[in-house]
């Protein structure tokens, strides 16, 4: 891993991700609650039998901050015009021959439909393939997931596979579509080739 992967802080003009801090836990806290309708039915939950979640933002922020010291998790916060928006995080980071990862996001209701979740995905995909020496980046959606599928529709990420009952999200086990891209797909960067087709539509 490169020493500039983490931690580090991207910037797009009002978009800002940074590392997770434990005095985020007030923001965090309450821009769950307040879009805790629209967020739950995408939560990843613990299945039967598995260790529990952690029970405060706290140990969970420690908990992601341990992972990220040690190469296997990038948990970034969303933040525009300096307030907090929501979350990306780059997990389950595996070295060796794959150089390979995958993200998930969410952001706070009163931020969507303004493009700052694709452009925050570009910034970190970006960020895996340029410093973090990543070349394998997938993104997993719940076939009912409409918000999350136009997304990496606006990032033109392939669909490359379809996994029946992949993650335990809301309860249940779930199906996922698999959307994925390379280095080689972007050698000019996500971010760039985003800000193009925005152009391109007008």
């Amino acid at each position: 891993m490169s020493r500039r992967a983490w931690p580090a802080v991207l910037r797009s003009g009002d978009v800002v991700l940074r590392p997770i801090r434990t005095s985020d836990g007030d923001d965090w806290r309450r821009s769950r609650q307040r879009n805790a309708a629209w967020l739950v039915p995408w939560d990843a939950t613990p299945p039967p039998g598995s260790a529990p979640r952690p029970t405060s933002f706290r140990a969970l922020a420690r908990r992601l901050r341990r992972q990220a010291r040690a190469g296997t998790t990038y948990p970034f916060v969303i933040e525009v015009d300096g307030r907090f928006a929501g979350q990306v995080t780059v997990n389950n980071i595996v070295r060796g021959s794959a150089q390979f990862a995958s993200v998930g996001y969410w952001i706070d209701k009163d931020f969507a439909g303004r493009g700052v979740m694709p452009r925050a995905a570009a910034l970190v995909v970006d960020h895996c393939f340029q410093v973090a020496g990543l070349h394998r980046i997938e993104v997993c959606i719940r076939p009912e997931n409409t918000n999350s599928l136009r997304v990496v529709e606006k990032l033109g990420l392939h669909e490359v596979g379809y996994a029946p009952r992949f993650l335990h999200i809301d309860g249940e086990w779930r199906d996922h579509r698999i959307y994925a891209i390379t280095k080689e797909e972007v050698p000019q960067g996500l971010l760039r080739r985003l800000e193009q087709a925005r152009v391109e539509e007008g």
